[in-house]
């Protein structure tokens, strides 16, 4: 997503002084509604840190995306450092660390989709709709990311619009499918469709 997290806990070794580094959780968290839903979902799991994914999950449906202040809460009472949390988070594509528009287009830029011109494609979005990738639109109408590989190269080149793959696209034929997915006004899916960012199209166990 191209964004550097402000906080700087770098090991993965779980102890009690990397989880004491991710800060308090703030009020304005801890008494939003949403909030609720997540705090169930670990005392579910009863604070097991084999729960991560489930727990962000829940996080994510919830509030549409998991800021800092949510995964340092998370580490905290999964008793696991907060470079653990934000790997998980940014490894899947399906979990977002910034609010998202009303709709969503992915654009691999993996080996397969850039020798057949993908960043064409994704520059002449960037132009169409103003926005640069890994951002949102002013009107809060459109995300526009990429991902290195989808794992759907024999469809080259490839983009995901609100979770459902579209290949073999060209520039004028992108614009044209999310110019009508705005249109159509059907709401983005909370569940994007769960494509790894690491060469693989499968979901999540």
């Amino acid at each position: 997503m191209g964004r550097t997290s402000r906080f700087t806990l770098q090991s993965s070794e779980i102890t009690p002084e990397s989880i004491s580094q991710t800060p308090s959780t703030p009020t304005e968290l801890t008494s939003d509604p949403r909030f609720q839903a997540v705090e169930r979902t670990i005392k579910q799991f009863q604070c097991r840190a084999d729960a991560l994914i489930e727990v962000l999950h829940v996080a994510q449906e919830a509030f549409g995306y998991l800021s800092d202040e949510l995964m340092a809460h998370v580490a905290r009472q999964l008793k696991i450092p907060f470079s653990q949390v934000y790997g998980v988070a940014t490894f899947y594509h399906f979990f977002s660390l910034e609010p998202r528009g009303a709709h969503t287009c992915v654009v691999c830029t993996g080996t397969a989709c850039y020798v057949k011109r993908s960043a064409e494609i994704l520059v002449r979005l960037e132009q169409e709709f103003r926005v640069k990738a890994g951002k949102t639109t002013e009107d809060g109408g459109l995300t526009l990311s990429t991902i290195r590989c989808l794992g759907s190269c024999g469809q080259a080149p490839v983009m995901v619009l609100d979770g459902e793959t579209v290949g073999q696209c060209t520039p004028d034929s992108a614009v044209v499918a999310v110019k009508a997915l705005q249109e159509s006004g059907r709401p983005r899916p909370n569940d994007e469709g769960g494509v790894r960012q690491e060469g693989g199209g499968g979901r999540t166990p």
